[in-house]
């Protein structure tokens, strides 16, 4: 609403003189609108039709349905006509020099046009392969870059999946250290107890090797020497009588 009336007044400050048109183009500079942001339509690569070199197409395209076919020359051919009976146009030297600098162009424009436009259309197309190779190069790198920031992504991704393989790889190495340290632990203890075991074995035989000591010494201070003799003399006819039982088995 505030743009409609300032570009209302404006246009009525029109007539004002420098202050008006300041005004108008201020007001121009607030007015937005959205095809300013409208994409710009391509340019044509090849130019419309015309007729004597100079006419477009689209004029006597125009004009066929009002007029006929012979309108749009009774129209040229009327405002020429015009134009010299009003004298509002009025042939000088100037005009036969315009003449002849219009027919000498003509000339060259058919006679060395298509040669001409050949030669810019191939300049054209070569700075046109160049910037298509130039995009063409810009292109593949910026793919190529993308596709390096997608596999660094996909390092980066990974690396979790490392950093997991490392931390369970060091919590293996801590679990086989106390396992170790456990393991040498026990082998520690059950040497100090097997050393426990044969100290208390060794003290029983040295107890019984005493006792066994002990009685036989009071047992052999307890024999008299008259039992020593009947003793072995008993012994020495226990030896006859086996001696005696041995040659009679071998005999039978």
């Amino acid at each position: 609403m505030l743009s409609r009336l300032v570009f209302l007044s404006a246009n009525s400050l029109k007539s004002s003189g420098l202050i008006g048109a300041g005004l108008v183009q201020a007001s121009r500079s607030l007015q937005t609108s959205s095809q300013r942001l409208a994409p710009l339509p391509p340019l044509p690569e090849h130019g419309g039709k015309v007729r004597h070199g100079l006419i477009p197409e689209e004029l006597f395209e125009f004009l066929y349905p009002k007029t006929g076919v012979t309108g749009p020359y009774m129209l040229g051919t009327g405002l020429i006509v015009y134009l010299l009976s009003k004298e509002l146009y009025v042939i000088n030297h100037e005009t036969i020099y315009a003449i002849c600098v219009g027919s000498i162009i003509i000339y060259g424009v058919k006679k060395y046009g298509a040669t001409v436009a050949a030669f810019i259309d191939s300049i054209n197309e070569e700075k046109v392969a160049k910037a298509q190779a130039a995009k063409d190069a810009h292109i593949s790198f910026l793919t190529e870059a993308i596709e390096n920031e997608k596999k660094e992504q996909w390092r980066v991704e990974g690396r979790g999946m490392l950093f997991d393989a490392k931390r369970n790889n060091v919590a293996m190495l801590l679990e086989t250290n106390y396992r170790e340290r456990q393991h040498m632990v026990t082998n520690e203890v059950k040497r100090r107890l097997d050393y426990q075991i044969a100290l208390q074995h060794l003290n029983r035989r040295l107890q019984q090797e005493h006792m066994i000591n002990w009685v036989e010494k009071n047992v052999i201070g307890s024999i008299t020497p008259q039992q020593e003799k009947e003793s072995i003399a008993k012994c020495i006819a226990d030896l006859k009588v086996l001696a005696k039982a041995t040659q009679a088995k071998a005999a039978a």
